[in-house]
């Protein structure tokens, strides 16, 4: 058998409820449903739901995956140990547990004496009798208990005789998995190897993970998990240590998601322990869906993907400069640490004033272009790349633009219209309540040798120079009903040069199936804005006529 098949990694993502408590992030019971099944088809063994009884929505989640059981995942309910100098079987809190019919149940308990006395306001002795009858309880209902040691490595530092107590106690009462918590998120990874490694010692834990015993008998001895905070920046560090020395569960998030500075991130911590370090957390097929997983969810929960996020950002494999791009059309492994297929990314070239003509016939390549060095048109498009980069546009971001620009100079760029003027005319509404800006556009524009006057209101300058052009080009190309703004960002290039300062525009274009960015620069932030939004039209029925030649973001 292999190390892998010998010790494999039970992952176990929290982001439905750690990651849920990240300060601006907000799930509804629909979005908890669809990143559970995500987590389920990526084949994630352990899926914390939530704590059922603390709030309504937790339950009906429970209640529906009852109704509609994820088919790989365990999903697992979490709560505190029972209340001080009250019986397990009478703790309400305990009740809605057991109502949730799960088959696993995460317990958290105090590991640092100053919780207990200072938190909890109780006895060291009941804290330990708050464990037992908790699990114990648990165990007679039929349920399988992972216990989380919550403050562990804190608790450890400051009394590690009764920090080791509470482990041997949730071991007695039943506990398969006794897992290590970095709650404060200050531990650092030579204090987690150090400290993990004395508690196999001392608990003769068991390394090698076997397969888990019924569900009426205790998995003897319990293995060790970790969980760990980023509070140091250090906490995929720390799980990757604990793992070195042991631990067979490692608790995260997906894309790092939590309370104050997040948690493990489980988008770098699988790829890591899988292709570096050669221990099995998913199958090769599920691995593929790892960056597509994390962007979902960074969709779900309505934050932006980090695009420089290890593993699974849009530039982790990104090449810029124009030396590092040679090579890598040579041989990848000179500037990529893994090929980004085995995790679901790509690789991606970028165009700037750093680039050279290897950058411009990669990209020149992966939009279907016929390119080579000896072709003097590759030369015209990586000189007037750097012209346009010095004169403040920039194509990294806008691709479709540079798209546009490389088939201009290979002569085959079809203009679907042509500007014959345009006047935008602002007013300030000011009326009882918050200022109102309307905007009126008038546009005039050939197409097929026809010209086109129309105008459109909207709210500011450039939705109405939008909604104007859309409503004139309508009836020529019915498709651009689907298209819409995505998005919409200006920067000013020289501040030093007040009202007359350049200003560059991106504009991000989507139909609803696809997304596209392209560029305008201009000291007229109406021209700049005209421009992209203009060639963001235009690349959007080049993607309708020829989909295949068309590479989007």
């Amino acid at each position: 058998m292999t190390s892998q098949e010998l010790n494999p990694i039970c992952i176990y993502d929290t982001t439905l409820r750690d990651g849920s408590q990240r300060e601006g992030l907000s799930l509804s019971l629909e979005d908890k449903l669809r990143i559970a099944r995500q987590l389920d088809q990526m084949g994630v063994p352990f899926i914390e739901g939530g704590w059922p009884g603390a709030n309504p929505k937790d339950v009906q989640f429970f209640w529906q995956l009852q109704e509609e059981p994820l088919k790989q995942a365990e999903v697992v309910t979490f709560c505190s140990t029972r209340r001080p100098q009250r019986a397990a079987a009478d703790d309400p809190m305990l009740q809605a547990i057991l109502a949730a019919g799960t088959r696993w149940v995460t317990i958290f308990g105090k590991s640092w004496d100053l919780h207990v006395t200072a938190g909890l306001n109780t006895s060291l002795e009941e804290n330990l009798a708050m464990i037992r009858d908790t699990i114990e309880y648990l165990r007679s209902q039929g349920r399988r208990v992972i216990y989380d040691a919550e403050h562990w490595f804190d608790g450890y530092k400051h009394n590690p005789e009764y920090a080791l107590k509470t482990l041997n106690t949730a071991r007695e009462a039943g506990a398969e998995w006794l897992v290590l918590c970095d709650t404060n998120g200050g531990t650092l990874p030579h204090e987690v190897s150090q400290t993990v490694r004395k508690i196999v010692e001392k608990l003769k834990i068991e390394t090698s993970l076997q397969q888990p015993q019924p569900l009426n008998q205790v998995q003897e001895p319990p293995m060790l998990g970790i969980h760990t905070h980023n509070d140091s920046d250090t906490a995929v560090a720390n799980a990757l240590a604990g793992v070195l020395e042991g631990v067979r569960m490692v608790q995260g998030t997906i894309n790092g998601y939590g309370e104050r500075c997040g948690n493990a991130n489980l988008c770098s911590l699988i790829p890591n322990l899988q292709l570096k370090l050669g221990y099995r957390c998913l199958q090769s097929e599920q691995l593929l869906k790892l960056t597509q997983v994390s962007r979902l969810i960074s969709e779900v929960v309505n934050l932006a993907p980090n695009d420089h996020a290890p593993f699974v950002g849009r530039s982790a494999f990104a090449h810029k400069g124009g030396i590092h791009v040679s090579a890598v059309e040579r041989n990848p492994l000179t500037y990529e640490h893994i090929p980004p297929e085995q995790i679901g990314n790509e690789r991606r070239i970028l165009i700037s004033d750093q680039s050279g003509l290897s950058n411009v016939l990669a990209k020149a390549h992966s939009f279907g272009h016929k390119l080579s060095k000896q072709d003097p048109t590759c030369h015209k498009i990586l000189k007037r790349l750097k012209e346009l980069e010095n004169e403040g546009y920039q194509f990294e971001a806008a691709e479709a633009s540079f798209d546009l620009l490389m088939r201009e100079a290979l002569g085959y760029r079809r203009q679907p219209f042509e500007l014959k003027g345009f006047q935008v005319h602002c007013d300030m509404l000011q009326g009882t309540g918050t200022p109102y800006s309307n905007s009126l556009a008038t546009i005039k524009v050939a197409i097929q040798g026809e010209d086109i006057l129309e105008v459109a209101e909207g709210n500011g300058p450039v939705s109405a120079l939008d909604a104007a052009l859309r409503k004139a080009l309508a009836k020529f190309y019915p498709e651009i009903a689907a298209f819409y703004l995505a998005d919409y960002k200006v920067r000013i290039l020289d501040g030093g040069a007040g009202t007359s300062a350049k200003t560059r525009v991106l504009v991000e274009s989507s139909n609803g199936e696809q997304r596209w960015m392209t560029v305008g620069v201009s000291t007229n932030i109406l021209e700049a804005s005209y421009q992209a939004v203009v060639e963001g039209i235009e690349y959007g029925l080049l993607c309708q006529s020829s989909p295949q030649t068309v590479i989007t973001s």
